[in-house]
């Protein structure tokens, strides 16, 4: 049997990727300048309590950029001119803010196919993220502090090899790039 998509792993995960709750009170009253902090919005129910059954994973954006390196996402897409241009770059400086994380998750829900089809043929393999790693990508993406301490050194050598190695010209289209 097929392990699970990531394009399945985007929408499975991004459930559990909004910080409402004492989750974000905590952060927000700890005066947190990570990307992470701004997360409130439509997420929260009315009484400002989490959904009966979800819970909220801690994000952690230096182990973000960890994996957003070491999984192959930098393959494809740079964060401050560091990765590859097949791909739109994310640059937290870039993101809206506050940003609602199933707004990032939808996005790249919406480009799946085509993200499952580049990792294939740039990594030859498909990434796999549970969610916790979701979150951690997430909260990298739109952290200025943990981006600007990422740069080339951060990149596994493996993957530092397929960084503008991967694709065709003709495959330029293949990737959403707004």
């Amino acid at each position: 049997m097929r392990q699970i998509t990531l394009a399945v792993c985007v929408v499975a995960a991004s459930a559990a990727v909004i910080l409402t709750g004492p989750a974000l009170a905590t952060q927000h009253s700890a005066g947190n300048q990570s990307g992470t902090s701004g997360m409130m919005g439509s997420g929260m129910m009315g009484s400002g309590m989490m959904a009966p059954g979800l819970m909220m994973p801690s994000m952690d954006a230096d182990r973000g950029g960890q994996l957003f390196a070491s999984k192959g996402c930098v393959v494809c897409h740079a964060v401050n001119g560091v990765g590859g241009e097949d791909a739109p770059p994310l640059d937290a400086a870039g993101m809206p803010t506050p940003m609602n994380p199933f707004d990032f998750a939808a996005k790249m829900w919406r480009g799946a196919e085509a993200m499952v089809y580049l990792q294939r043929e740039e990594l030859g393999e498909q990434i796999e993220l549970d969610g916790d790693e979701l979150a951690d990508i997430i909260a990298f993406v739109h952290d200025v502090k943990a981006q600007s301490k990422f740069s080339e050194d951060d990149i596994p050598p493996r993957i530092k090899d397929l960084i503008g190695h991967g694709g065709d010209e003709d495959e330029e289209g293949a990737h959403d790039k707004d």
